[in-house]
């Protein structure tokens, strides 16, 4: 497949893969930040409801965790998380913002 991509653009494999190569943007922001949050509090992450560059040009993204899992599955309580990482992805902190039961509609 690189080869067909190679002859399309006229390239050669090596610039394919330079031009592949995960980009440090809007969304290695979001899979860095729950995989930090998740090895932090142990608990599974559902999604994330924000990414947004921070003043310092970090990033802040606010992840959606499961934190009591239930049957019925709607009467589950989830929590939104504010992670802030840096210009590297690291993480810098986090915190709660809210605690739910999923399917419940924001006021």
């Amino acid at each position: 497949m690189a080869d067909q991509r190679s002859a399309r653009t006229g390239g050669s494999a090596t610039a394919t893969r330079k031009s592949s190569a995960p980009k440090k943007g809007l969304e290695h922001a979001a899979r860095t930040a729950c995989q930090s949050l998740e090895g932090l509090i142990g608990h599974r992450t559902e999604g994330v409801s924000a990414v947004r560059r921070s003043d310092d040009g970090g990033w802040c993204v606010v992840v959606d965790v499961l934190e009591v899992a239930r049957i019925p599955d709607t009467t589950s309580l989830l929590a939104s998380y504010e992670v802030r990482l840096d210009r590297a992805g690291e993480l810098l902190e986090y915190r709660r913002l809210r605690r739910y039961r999923r399917g419940s509609a924001d006021e």
